[in-house]
C-alpha cells in the first residue's frame, strides 16, 4: 500500500505542478495583481514531462488497486476494510482532480470576464493592427491578456498565442494607441519585448 500511496502523491504533485504555470494567471486575476503571473512560468518547458509522469503514476496506482490479490481468493471483502485513503473512491477522486488540473488550459478562459466590445468605426484608415511580442506567457495567460486589453476603448480584436509568444491587437487609433495597449498587456505581469511602431 505504501507504493500506491507514493504513486498517488507523485500523481497529485506532478499533476498540480504541470498546471501551476496555467493556474497562476487566474490566481493573479482573483488577487487583483499581475505580479503573480510569472512565478511558475519556469515550469512551462517541463509541462508535458510532468503530465506524462502524472498519468503514469496514476495509471500504475490504478493497476495496483484493481489487480487481483491473494486476499481476494478467500472471498473476503477487502475494499470495505481498507481506509478511505486507500479506497477506489479516493483514487477516483484524485484521478478526476488530476485530469481537471491537466486539462485546465482548455477551459481557463471561462474564468475571465468576457468584456469584448463591438467597435463601430467610421474610417478604415483609423484601424491599426499591431503585433506585440510578449515574454513569460504560459498556457493560462491568453484569457488574462485578452481581458485586460479588451478593457480599453476602441479594441476591434485581440488575438493572443502563448505558443507564438505574441499578441496581435487591432484597434481604432482615434480611441486608443500602441502605448496604452502595451501598458494593458504589461498590467498582467508579462513583458512586451518589442517596440511596436506607432
Amino acid at each position: 500500500m505504501k507504493t500506491k500511496n507514493g504513486l498517488l502523491g507523485v500523481g497529485i504533485l506532478t499533476g498540480v505542478a504541470s498546471s501551476l504555470c496555467c493556474v497562476t494567471p487566474i490566481l493573479a486575476l482573483i488577487a487583483g495583481t499581475g505580479s503573480l503571473t510569472g512565478i511558475f512560468s519556469w515550469l512551462e518547458p517541463f509541462r508535458w514531462s510532468l503530465m506524462v509522469v502524472s498519468i503514469l503514476a496514476l495509471g500504475f496506482a490504478w493497476y495496483i488497486k484493481i489487480r487481483p490479490t491473494k486476499s481476494e481468493d478467500c472471498g473476503c471483502d477487502t475494499e470495505s476494510r481498507s481506509p478511505f485513503f486507500q479506497s477506489r473512491t479516493f483514487l477516483g477522486g484524485v484521478t478526476v482532480f488530476v485530469i481537471l488540473s491537466l486539462s485546465f488550459p482548455y477551459y481557463a478562459e471561462a474564468f475571465y470576464p468576457s468584456n469584448e466590445k463591438k467597435v463601430v468605426f467610421v474610417q478604415e484608415q483609423n484601424i491599426q493592427t499591431v503585433e506585440y511580442l510578449v515574454s513569460g506567457m504560459t498556457c493560462g495567460c491568453e484569457g488574462h491578456i485578452k481581458s485586460e486589453v479588451n478593457k480599453l476603448n476602441g479594441i476591434v480584436s485581440c488575438q493572443v498565442s502563448y505558443e507564438e509568444g505574441n499578441t496581435i491587437v487591432k484597434f481604432d487609433s482615434t480611441l486608443t494607441n500602441v502605448e496604452e495597449v502595451k501598458t494593458a498587456i504589461e498590467r498582467t505581469g508579462y513583458k512586451v519585448t518589442n517596440n511596436p511602431e506607432q
